[in-house]
């Protein structure tokens, strides 16, 4: 069997770049075959299209709002110089020794891909950085000494990160190749094939040396990365197969993922409600999804003007990700915690997220026309007149983009307006997670289930993560500069076991580098090693074990369930599948609910306890302020007298204020244990949520209200809501309020909001569960409203069904009393009369966990 490049490549123990240099292997085209002259033409376009992104052109660069970017671009390049020229032994950058470490390699890749750049910006300040051909070949230099010396040796790479090798390093390669296009044409012709070989050579979990689709890694953001690469590698090298089929692997990233039918088994990707997974089954649109998003549209702006895709259908694409998968995420210009990942111990998280997505949607614009445009323009605006931390367009990739947002903040036919009503509530049952929203607030919820991860962890990242995935919830208040409320100083100074919404045992756990001094659980006899499918599984990203996590939406209220359960690590190690010395946790038992309203969020618990007989924490709630920010604590026991301070009391009512910052949230105990109320000055360095943040003490005034149960104790339940911007008048109405608890065990929960005309129930188990006019057969969520015409009923109501398991194929509901007859109901929705009511059918196969609704008289 004749051996394939790739195959040679592995067995030479250093290849010369001479030898490297070979005519590209055929690759199916993607598009229908053109002539020469215009695969020339559309690798001049792409080529130049591709410089213009990073580089600007010389209209943007003579703008003064680009000025401090083309700056910045300059400094960076000289100070790269000056570490070039301070190199030692081992080094092409001082302060970069190479050899063993994978992320200095990957660095001194980017060093050269920043040096490129400078010489290549047109127009701006004078620079004697442009167009200098001596930089230009200290950066080719560079490129030839790495690879004879740390790179081209295939026998010696590929250790550390896969994606070091299969991403980071060829990204920043395969830009030198574009900028530089010229001056490797005339002074070092085999370079580009050489180093493109190479890059081949280190995809190892593709497929002779291209991507696979049925390989784990080459999915979503990583896959459009990677086949961004391999365009511009093929524009260069003037292969316009290899362009083409590159086109047409990314444009697989646009499909919306289908859970029951996933092409080459990947669930990567976008769905139909709005979520974003990556590493099948973490929610990641603010890490991942944005990095996907920004490829895209980067290849509408790179493939403009070719005839490899019609740039509309990418279009649509990102716009559709923008309004259903991003807007609902962003709170005045932040972005939440529940879609982040590991990325939430960071320091730069939150406004920093969104200025990746603000420069996506900014070049969408530009590439549509009518409503959709002046949409995505004022949604821009939105997002820089509301957001509390200043948008740095700066901080933009690309000069381009920076003229464009300036023409858009100065453009008067698109107002200021948010993609996202101002009431709204969403859930993203394809990643766990729900996020209701009002003028003055949003609430996040985090759930899981055995479909979605619990929390990730990697790369000695997000060290305490144990209860993110459990109920854990943010309720960011209007105004409010996020930075001071959440973020990595939240994760850094809230206790990891106390995070707001958790039921947590008393017990002190391990970080990954504590338990095994690595930052990962290493074991390859059985499995475990740094990118391992096991690794993954109970290491990096564990599901839960249980499948009731979602709930049903009907307008703009909610429900959300979940039963709180054991991840798959302990499980597997239960049943002496994982190793001795593999450490695992048993969580804590609860069963709960949220019924998410227009001034309330109400939480039922039931089953809380620990059947190991530990103690348990339920953490209502828990917040941060700075040091020097002036906090109130004051509420009303249940016999009336007034109350104020810390401890452990029977409290009716509890309100948090923040005079400094205005704002306050209260907290109404509808039926719950006597709460434990704290308030302490916590000072801790960022360093103990990830290993890379700067050893930085942080201070900051913890407030935490909570229910503590002592070891031994039955398992009990209690329902407590959540007012945000209470005051305490408003607290105190709430005795003879609105709300009512009808049915809170771990069979099934319910409420009744009498000002709505709501009644809300989720159910857990099989049989036959009641809560006021409802009954529900099974599992399932459901929503029921009555209408009003001021005072008086008319006989209408509306009604949202969910199956939160998503395994059900029907979920039945009977609403008693009148008969009723549809007016209006989704498909799948069977409505008919039966005696002592009406009965409602709802097919809910194959529907993922979404609501089904019907309007009844």
């Amino acid at each position: 069997m004749p051996l394939s490049r790739r195959d040679l490549l592995s067995l030479a123990p250093a290849v010369s770049l001479a030898a490297l240099a070979q005519p590209p292997r055929a690759r199916t085209a993607a598009r229908p075959a053109a002539s020469a002259t215009d695969a020339a033409a559309d690798h001049a376009t792409l080529i130049d299209n591709t410089v213009a992104v990073f580089a600007g052109t010389a209209d943007s660069n003579a703008r003064p709002e680009v000025a401090a970017k083309l700056t910045a671009i300059a400094t960076t390049a000289r100070s790269r110089l000056a570490a070039m020229d301070g190199a030692g032994e081992g080094e092409l950058f001082k302060g970069l020794p190479l050899g063993t470490s994978d992320p200095n390699l990957m660095t001194s890749y980017q060093y050269l891909y920043e040096i490129a750049l400078a010489t290549r910006v047109p127009g701006g300040p004078p620079s004697a950085l442009r167009g200098d051909p001596a930089v230009q070949q200290r950066v080719i230099d560079g490129l030839v000494w790495l690879h004879e010396h740390y790179y081209g040796d295939q026998s010696k790479g590929y250790y550390g990160n896969w994606f070091t090798w299969e991403i980071g390093i060829s990204s920043h390669v395969s830009r030198i190749l574009v900028l530089l296009r010229d001056a490797l044409a005339a002074h070092r012709p085999d370079l580009t094939a050489g180093y493109v070989a190479s890059m081949d050579a280190y995809l190892r979990n593709g497929k002779d040396g291209d991507v696979d689709p049925d390989s784990r890694f080459h999915t979503g953001a990583n896959l459009a990365d990677i086949t961004t690469n391999r365009m511009l590698q093929g524009a260069v090298l003037e292969d316009d197969t290899r362009v083409s089929k590159a086109v047409a692997d990314q444009l697989t990233v646009l499909a919306t993922i289908d859970p029951y039918h996933p092409r080459h088994g990947v669930t990567d990707g976008f769905y139909a409600d709005g979520s974003f997974i990556q590493h099948a089954s973490v929610a990641y649109t603010g890490s991942y999804g944005k990095g996907l998003l920004t490829r895209v549209v980067q290849t509408v702006k790179m493939l403009d003007g070719t005839g490899y895709v019609r740039g509309a259908d990418l279009v649509r694409t990102a716009q559709r990700w923008v309004v259903d998968g991003f807007a609902p995420l962003i709170f005045e210009g932040w972005m939440m915690e529940i879609v982040k990942g590991r990325g939430v111990s960071r320091t730069t998280t939150g406004y920093t997220d969104v200025t990746q997505v603000v420069e996506a949607v900014v070049d969408l614009s530009g590439h549509t026309t009518g409503t959709d445009a002046t949409a995505l323009k004022g949604y821009v605006a939105f997002v820089r007149n509301t957001s509390k931390a200043a948008l740095d367009p700066s901080a933009f990739v690309s000069p381009v983009s920076i003229a464009r947002y300036a023409d858009i903040l100065a453009d008067p036919s698109a107002p200021a307006k948010d993609l996202t009503p101002a009431a709204h509530h969403i859930a993203f049952n394809a990643m766990d997670k729900t996020v209701h929203r009002r003028p003055g607030y949003a609430f996040a919820l985090a759930r899981s289930s055995a479909r979605i991860s619990k929390y990730e962890y990697m790369s000695g990242e997000n060290l305490m993560p144990w209860f993110q995935g459990d109920g854990a919830h943010y309720l960011y208040l209007s105004g409010q500069d996020q930075t001071r409320a959440f973020g990595v100083d939240y994760f850094t100074t809230v206790p990891p076991y106390r995070l707001a919404g958790v039921t947590a045992p008393v017990e002190t756990r391990r970080t990954v580098p504590e338990l095994y001094g690595t930052l990962w659980y290493d074991n390859p006899e059985r499995g475990f090693t740094a990118s391992s499918e096991a690794q993954n599984t109970y290491v990096y990203f564990p599901r839960g074990t249980h499948a009731f996590s979602g709930g049903a939406a009907l307008g703009a209220y909610g429900a959300a369930g979940l039963v709180q359960s054991d991840d798959v690590a302990y499980a597997a190690k239960r049943d002496g599948e994982l190793p001795d010395d593999f450490v695992v946790h048993r969580n804590a038992d609860a069963t709960k609910s949220w019924f998410m309203f227009d001034d309330e969020i109400v939480v039922l618990a039931a089953g809380v306890g620990d059947s190991s007989g530990r103690a348990v924490t339920t953490t209502v709630d828990s917040r941060i302020a700075p040091p020097s920010d002036t906090l109130t604590v004051t509420g009303q026991l249940r016999d009336g007298t007034p109350w104020s301070g810390t401890g452990t009391a029977p409290l009716a009512w509890l309100r948090y204020g923040n005079t400094t910052r205005s704002t306050s949230v209260g907290y109404v105990f509808l039926d719950t244990p006597r709460p434990t109320v704290t308030l302490d000055t916590v000072t801790r360095s960022r360093r103990a949520v990830r290993l890379s943040n700067p050893d930085t003490p942080v201070t900051t005034q913890v407030f935490s209200v909570a229910v503590e149960q002592r070891a031994g104790v039955p398992h009990r339940s209690m329902a407590y809501a959540l007012v945000p911007h209470a005051s305490a008048e408003g607290l105190r109405a709430y005795a003879d309020g609105p709300l009512s608890v009808l049915v809170n065990t771990t069979r099934a929960q319910a409420v009744r909001h009498r000002g709505l005309g709501l009644v809300a129930l989720n159910a857990f188990t099989r049989g036959t569960h009641r809560a006021g006019l409802l009954s529900i057969d099974g599992p399932g969520s459901v929503i029921l409203r009555a209408a009003h015409r001021g005072a008086a009923h008319d006989g209408t109501v509306s009604l949202a069904v969910a199956d939160p398991t998503t395994q059900r194929d029907t979920v039945s509901v009977l609403v008693r009393g009148r008969r009723m007859r549809a007016l209006e109901a989704d498909e799948g929705v069977r409505v008919s009369r039966v005696r002592g009511g009406t009965r409602i059918d709802v097919t809910t196969r194959h529907a993922y966990g979404r609501s089904f609704t019907a309007t009844l008289r």
